[in-house]
């Protein structure tokens, strides 16, 4: 399935415990580049996230974002440690051994009170559950995505086929007139030439014919011409495989925005100059067209 590299999915998962949403979005790029941004606390999960990225994209710049909003009360722990207590207790009894003049008593609140004593601890997940349930939020984000991504390649496609369409009626066009470019050559060089003599002598036909064919065959267009024909068949072949093939498409391009080069190079007449103008214009257009197709 031909598709763009462009596209939105949104994924959400909810139970008893956390709500998770997943929002997926790419732009094109030349290469597959993938962020997550998740809470830290689920970071662990970042790579199985990300291979179920590659599984549906090879190009593109594809951001994801997941936010979990734990529903839960015991996400948290209060764990006691002992042994600091037991030394701030210990060093204040022998603080005031040596102040007995300062009043005060050691009593549970100041222990409580003591850094470390008492210390809020994130509750352990289990890592295997956790992968299940972003696992529910991402695919569903990846298929909405991929969905989104069909229907744009889909348009893409249909555009540049129309426009493929015009390139080739316009390199037939080119083809029909390119053999009258050296006999209208031929005929106003012999024209220009008497005009210069003004009669007073012949220029023999032979050697007007001669320079007609030299200025032919350095104008022949015929290679680019059938190379820019096979490029248009070769458009529509690759369109209709159904493949990854923003690549193809891309060198494809460049081949034909070549030709079209070369033979408003070679062919000195305004009709088809008129017609590589075109040539470029549509071919420029599929260019960027073919930049955000996978």
């Amino acid at each position: 399935m031909i598709r763009s590299m462009t596209g939105f999915g949104r994924g959400v998962y909810q139970d008893e415990k956390r709500n998770i949403v997943c929002e997926i979005k790419s732009v094109n790029h030349r290469y597959c580049e993938i962020t997550v941004k998740m809470p830290r606390r689920y970071q662990f999960a970042e790579e199985k996230i990300k291979s179920l990225v590659k599984e549906i994209a090879v190009r593109g710049k594809i951001d994801v974002s997941i936010m979990v909003d734990d529903l839960s009360f015991d996400k948290e722990d209060i764990r006691l440690n002992i042994d600091a207590a037991k030394a701030y207790y210990n060093s204040l009894i022998e603080l005031k051994s040596n102040f007995p003049d300062l009043n005060g008593d050691v009593d549970l609140r100041m222990l409580a009170l003591m850094p470390d004593v008492l210390k809020n601890v994130p509750t352990e997940e289990d890592e295997e559950e956790i992968l299940r349930v972003l696992k529910i939020a991402v695919t569903e984000a990846l298929n909405k995505h991929s969905e989104m991504r069909a229907i744009e390649g889909e348009k893409l496609v249909a555009d540049i086929l129309k426009k493929n369409d015009g390139i080739l009626s316009a390199v037939l066009e080119i083809e029909k007139y390119a053999p009258e470019v050296s006999k209208q050559y031929a005929l106003k060089m012999k024209e220009r030439i008497n005009e210069l003599l003004s009669g007073e002598a012949t220029i023999p036909e032979d050697r007007v014919m001669l320079e007609a064919a030299v200025f032919a065959d350095k104008s022949d267009i015929t290679e680019e011409i059938v190379r820019l024909k096979s490029h248009c068949a070769q458009l529509k072949s690759i369109c209709a495989s159904g493949e990854i093939i923003g690549k193809k498409l891309d060198f494809l391009v460049q081949e034909m925005n070549r030709e079209s080069n070369t033979i408003g190079s070679k062919a000195n007449d305004i009709n088809i100059t008129d017609k590589v103008l075109f040539l470029k214009s549509e071919i420029e257009k599929i260019r960027e067209q073919v930049q955000n197709i996978e």
